[in-house]
């Protein structure tokens, strides 16, 4: 078993802890390319929740902008789809960050079985 498959795979496994901040040091420490492949796999990763979170905030910007004007709008029987665009985006964002996770446990595991074969 080897430091830089072990490093690899934290790297990956670091989304349930410092997600950000982890592949960054690695990235930055290390010196084999391997290793820095998979740091640079899984920063950004780690970084697609963050730019939905700030598209998030964005929707939310919009949707509240116009707030009264989409109230009088579903009153009168139209439909408004910044009404439902911060719901919508919330089972998105769940959806995305769940397989974003799956798929960061898969690749940690990927590099952890290549260590067993070798």
């Amino acid at each position: 078993m080897t430091n830089n498959n072990l490093l690899s795979a934290l790297c990956y496994f670091s989304v349930f802890f410092f997600p950000l901040l982890l592949p960054v040091i690695i990235f930055l420490v290390t010196e084999d390319r391997s290793v820095k492949f998979h740091a640079k796999r899984s920063l950004i990763s780690h970084f697609v929740p963050v730019i939905l979170l700030v598209a998030a905030f964005i929707i939310l910007s919009f949707s509240m902008v116009s707030f009264e004007k989409r109230m009088f709008t579903i009153m009168g029987g139209g439909f408004d789809f910044w009404s439902i665009a911060p719901f919508l985006f919330t089972v998105i964002y769940s959806l995305l960050f769940f397989v974003i996770l799956v798929w960061n446990v898969i690749q940690g595991v990927k590099v952890l079985k290549v260590i067993e074969t070798d």
